[in-house]
């Protein structure tokens, strides 16, 4: 039943691969030498040293912070909820400039401590700012992830550990922590695959990792062959990413094999951790939120004081909110057949559409929005210089956001309750309807919500598949901050960063016990 809507999806995807093929074939014998120069060699481990220190670290913020806002007596949690989420909303391109205004040279920290004496900080730029940039804006991706499977958690298993001996630290190590692995791989998946693609933080930050390169050959080179190579090896370590998420994932079933317990896990008191946890949270929500918010509403206030125009720009905002929604629908949908494939028919064709649709996320923009302008152009007229090819490109490039939390929650299904229901008579379509997929709903609601975010500051892919005169808010902040009208670019991004907030307060704050309350137990 999946099979074919899942294959189909598949190749879908694979669109920007056929063309880097394309462009890989026409390449000549010097542009596949640049593959084993000495410099691409160091660009690869610089590319994956920013992966691994980005992943590493926002795992280490998430997790606790997930505990903290679903499990704990946290002041203020349901606040803390939505703020800790809120920087998945930041365009890197914009966090990037923001700290630099901030930290870099003749920043606002170095004018602050002048009178102090100081007169030179520690560079930015680099691997620091770029690491410090990425794992900011990005670490929600785990912790969003985790939060719902904290709430789909079976308390009785927790409970009966404790019952047995065990002490809150054993107990979290030996039972939470292996009923969270599908949730943080699925996250962590997702912050590695965005480090990979990212060009925003890592050009202003002058951090040359291959999106950089790529696009330099893109803008600068008449060879566009060398950039389609060069791509190629960036797909090759997408894939590499993806095998490693695969292996690590294994095959241990995380669904209950008993009826599991339709409670609430019990809020745990911090006590004397209460004050030093506020703190905790407190400072990552400054650093990511609190800094570029505050900068932006600077730069406004100052340019309203100079005469400058308030710019809302209303029609970017319509064109914004259309393409990502759409974009956010169609990526939900797509996920499902490939999420029930991949977790409920695992084999080696599984594996494939899996991959497949995990490329896209790792490629950057740019590659892929020239890709489907050449297949638009030779093959799809009808569609080249529409929103329709935009949000194809959309999904192509954000399906991942929506297939790993799809398939986080539906790892927590029992098949023995779908084979239930086909044993007293329902068929497949009927199962899916009826048992399924009120299930596996706040799922893949989470996982549009960050294809819908994601793709509300994508910019690379907008600019090219755009149709003429088409702005979105991305691009409007992006229009502006190249030609340096600071002021102008901060309503803009303000009034992203409050539209992208509103699907992310709903989210975070409902409450999906009820419907996710299939608790896990492992063999």
């Amino acid at each position: 039943m999946v099979m074919v809507p899942a294959v189909l999806v598949g190749l879908a995807m694979l669109l920007p691969i056929a063309y880097l093929a394309i462009r890989g074939a026409g390449a000549t014998t010097e542009a596949w030498e640049l593959l084993f120069r000495v410099r691409t060699l160091q660009i690869i481990g610089r590319t994956t040293l920013l992966v691994v220190v980005v992943t590493g670290f926002s795992i280490l913020l998430a997790v606790p912070l997930a505990w903290l806002t679903s499990r704990t007596d946290l002041p203020f949690r349901r606040v803390w909820s939505v703020l800790t989420a809120m920087p998945l909303v930041v365009p890197t391109f914009v966090g990037a400039f923001l700290f630099i205004s901030v930290l870099g040279p003749r920043g606002v920290l170095q004018q602050a401590l002048e009178p102090l004496g100081v007169d030179r900080l520690p560079a930015i730029y680099g691997l620091p700012g770029a690491a410090l940039v990425l794992i900011l804006l990005s670490y929600p991706y785990i912790l969003l992830t985790v939060k719902g499977a904290f709430q789909g958690l079976d308390p009785a298993l927790e409970e009966s550990a404790r019952t047995l001996g065990h002490g809150r630290m054993s107990t979290a190590f030996r039972v939470t922590l292996p009923q969270l692995r599908p949730a943080i791989i699925s996250g962590s998946l997702l912050v590695a695959l965005y480090t990979l693609s990212d060009f925003g933080a890592v050009s202003l930050m002058r951090f040359p990792t291959f999106t950089w390169v790529i696009y330099q050959q893109y803008q600068t080179a008449f060879d566009r062959s060398i950039a389609g190579v060069l791509s190629l090896a960036l797909v090759g370590m997408a894939l590499a990413i993806v095998l490693i998420d695969s292996y690590t994932r294994g095959r241990i079933r995380y669904h209950r094999t008993g009826s599991g317990a339709s409670r609430k896990a019990e809020v745990v008191r911090l006590g004397r951790w209460r004050w030093p946890a506020l703190a905790f949270a407190g400072f990552v929500v400054v650093m990511a939120l609190g800094i570029p918010a505050g900068v932006l509403l600077h730069w406004l206030v100052r340019g309203l004081l100079v005469g400058e125009p308030l710019l809302l720009l209303w029609s970017a905002t319509v064109n914004s909110l259309v393409v990502s929604g759409a974009a956010a629908f169609v990526a939900a949908v797509c996920s499902i057949p490939v999420a029930v494939m991949v977790v409920r028919h695992p084999g080696r064709l599984s594996n494939v559409i899996e991959r497949m649709s995990f490329t896209g996320f790792a490629l950057p923009g740019i590659v892929v929005a020239l890709a489907l302008v050449f297949f638009a152009v030779n093959y799809a007229r009808p569609v080249y210089q529409t929103a329709w090819l935009l949000v194809f490109a959309y999904v192509v490039l954000f399906l991942p956001a929506a297939m790993g939390a799809t398939r986080a929650a539906l790892l927590k299904v029992s098949p023995s309750l779908e084979d239930a229901a086909r044993g007293l008579g329902r068929g497949p379509l009927q199962t899916m309807r009826t048992v399924t997929a009120p299930l596996i709903v706040p799922g893949i609601l989470m996982g549009a919500a960050l294809v819908f975010l994601i793709a509300m500051k994508e910019l690379p892919a907008t600019l090219i598949l755009g149709p003429l005169g088409f702005k979105t808010l991305a691009t409007a902040v992006w229009s502006a901050s190249t030609e340096a009208f600071f002021a102008q670019a901060a309503a803009p991004a303000l009034l992203l960063i409050v539209i992208s907030s509103l699907p992310m307060a709903f989210l975070v704050t409902r409450d999906f016990g009820e419907s996710t309350s299939s608790g896990s137990d492992y063999s």
